[in-house]
């Protein structure tokens, strides 16, 4: 509660954490050279059953590419092609890196897309991130033993997304309603190992929730779109499933705000939030994977002004 009485906006759970982790947080030097400032374990809660989502309004975020994001996951891409083919650029900077890297071109980000969207076998070699989280979520890899006492990788692996829609609808109060990223065996081939790692569900009178555990969280860039997609993922499930929304959970691990996004914290934090955005899906498709980009309206979204951060590869 506010100090005069009324309800505490959710988001200040959010403004409270960036705050506690650069004043309280021990700085550390991560993998990408930049450092952080972290604490380990944190947890947020926000309710969903009005119809909203937790889109952060102290600074504009691009709701449009997350989307784009979410339904890419789903479909089990490896590929940044069909996200650069939407404009969506979130991917590209790992496997540039990665050319650059091993073939020595100082090629542009835009030069590489190029290529990416127009050069099928260029796509197929450089577009390539690994088994990351559609891979995953859709294709986990299964195993079968061979005489010889070796396994043999089947063609068509474990698709977790289907199972999950398939034992909410037939056994809703199953305490393995869960999905993963985290393949052990195979976070080496990824050109990112998943930070949103695992989602759990719960049904209670015919309402959905979810706890999604976050091993690491960019608080200052990451966390808007986690949280985001995760929130509209429980959306389309509960009506996949003729459920309704109920309540969003985030728990973090790693909470990090990188040393270089000092303006986060020196600009965001001085703001107000104001009233989250509702989310509507305009039909319901016989599948959760033939949902368009076009089916979702976001509505009644007034935030703040962006803050520009760079990204830390």
């Amino acid at each position: 509660m506010g100090q005069d009485g009324s309800a505490r906006h959710p988001e200040h759970q959010y403004l409270d954490l960036v705050r506690r982790v650069w004043e309280e947080g021990s700085t550390r030097i991560d993998r990408t050279g930049v450092g952080t400032r972290a604490l380990f374990g944190a947890t947020m809660r926000f309710d969903l059953s009005d119809g909203t989502v937790p889109l952060l309004t102290t600074k504009r975020v691009f709701w449009k590419p997350a989307l784009r994001e979410l339904l890419w996951f789903l479909s089990g891409s490896r590929n940044i092609r069909p996200l650069v083919a939407d404009g969506v650029h979130i991917w590209t900077d790992w496997p540039l890196a990665k050319y650059r890297q091993q073939t020595g071109e100082a090629i542009s980000a835009e030069d590489f897309e190029l290529r990416i969207i127009t050069d099928d076998a260029f796509a197929e070699r450089w577009g390539d991130l690994g088994p990351v989280y559609g891979a995953q979520w859709r294709n986990w890899p299964r195993y079968t033993p061979t005489p010889d006492g070796q396994f043999t990788r089947e063609p068509h692996g474990h698709d977790q997304i289907s199972t999950l829609v398939h034992q909410l609808q037939s056994n809703p109060h199953s305490r393995r309603l869960i999905f993963s990223g985290w393949n052990v065996a195979e976070i080496d081939q990824m050109a990112l190992p998943p930070c949103h790692m695992t989602y759990q569900y719960f049904v209670e009178d015919k309402r959905l929730s979810c706890i999604l555990y976050q091993r690491s969280c960019d608080l200052g860039l990451g966390f808007a779109f986690n949280i985001f997609e995760a929130s509209v993922l429980l959306h389309m499930l509960a009506k996949q499933c003729k459920m309704l929304p109920g309540e969003m959970v985030w728990m973090g691990a790693d909470c990090h705000a990188y040393l270089n996004h000092e303006a986060l914290i020196t600009t965001q934090l001085q703001r107000d939030p104001r009233p989250f955005p509702k989310l509507h899906i305009t039909r319901t498709p016989d599948s959760i994977f033939e949902y368009k980009f076009d089916d979702f309206v976001v509505e009644g979204y007034d935030p703040h002004p962006a803050i520009k951060l760079p990204v830390a590869v």
